[in-house]
């Protein structure tokens, strides 16, 4: 579904200059649910920023099937992160004054543009209230974001990212501002989504306790990846 080869990028400011991705190379395949572990800084978060198109590798490649995607224009990414990706992040970035409704609506408005979205408005209200129904969240539809919990918060979250219908889902640090309940919860939530829908998830965390519901995890050290098989990863942390 989507692969790395090769990938390495560096960070300068002034006479500081951080290597964060040292030569990665990994394939996820469709369908499958990875997780990426490790410490705050050893460069998990670049690694999906890039394979999502949001940051630009210095060299290597990123690949969706067979097409390479790191190199296209501007447009072409922002279609591929409207529709074919979708994203969560730990920071929900709900936008305050919007309902929870019109939250989840606005890739759709995006998608379509001003002039095109009066036409396509009823079938985007209802494909988010659908979508929000589906998390739990029917009953909050109207909704601002100051009256959701941190879990309801990231709900609505999801259900924005999976509104267009991702065939890829990239998750960064998802469950860390939720309480341990909570997180668990969202995390349930995804597999459900990864088993029942056949959404690719690549999701970034530091806490090995969530990746049970993950079908593989690799480990993220300087730079560089490591294979972690799911048992280990969670005994490593007891």
């Amino acid at each position: 579904m989507i692969s790395v080869q090769n990938l390495r990028k560096t960070y300068r400011r002034h006479a500081n200059v951080v290597e964060v991705l040292k030569g990665i190379d990994l394939v996820i395949e469709s369908g499958e649910f990875l997780a990426v572990v490790g410490a705050s800084g050893s460069g998990k978060s670049t690694l999906m920023h890039v394979m999502g198109t949001l940051d630009q590798p210095d060299s290597g490649m990123v690949m969706l099937g067979p097409r390479r995607i790191d190199n296209l224009g501007r447009s072409e990414q922002n279609r591929l992160r409207n529709g074919t990706f979708g994203f969560i992040f730990q920071f929900y970035h709900l936008l305050p004054e919007l309902t929870t409704l019109q939250n989840v609506m606005m890739p759709a408005l995006v998608g379509a543009g001003v002039f095109n979205w009066m036409g396509r408005k009823r079938e985007a209200v209802r494909n988010a209230t659908e979508m929000l129904e589906r998390v739990g969240l029917g009953h909050r539809l109207h909704h601002k974001p100051r009256e959701l919990s941190g879990g309801e918060m990231q709900r609505t979250a999801i259900a924005r990212a999976l509104v267009a219908k991702p065939k890829i889902l990239f998750a960064d640090e998802p469950t860390g501002n939720l309480d341990t309940d909570s997180g668990k919860d969202i995390v349930e939530l995804l597999k459900s989504v990864n088993r029942d829908q056949g959404v690719t998830i690549l999701m970034v965390t530091h806490n090995l306790e969530l990746v049970r519901q993950t079908d593989r995890v690799v480990r993220m050290t300087s730079g560089r990846l490591g294979e972690l098989p799911v048992e280990r990863a969670v005994l490593a942390e007891c």
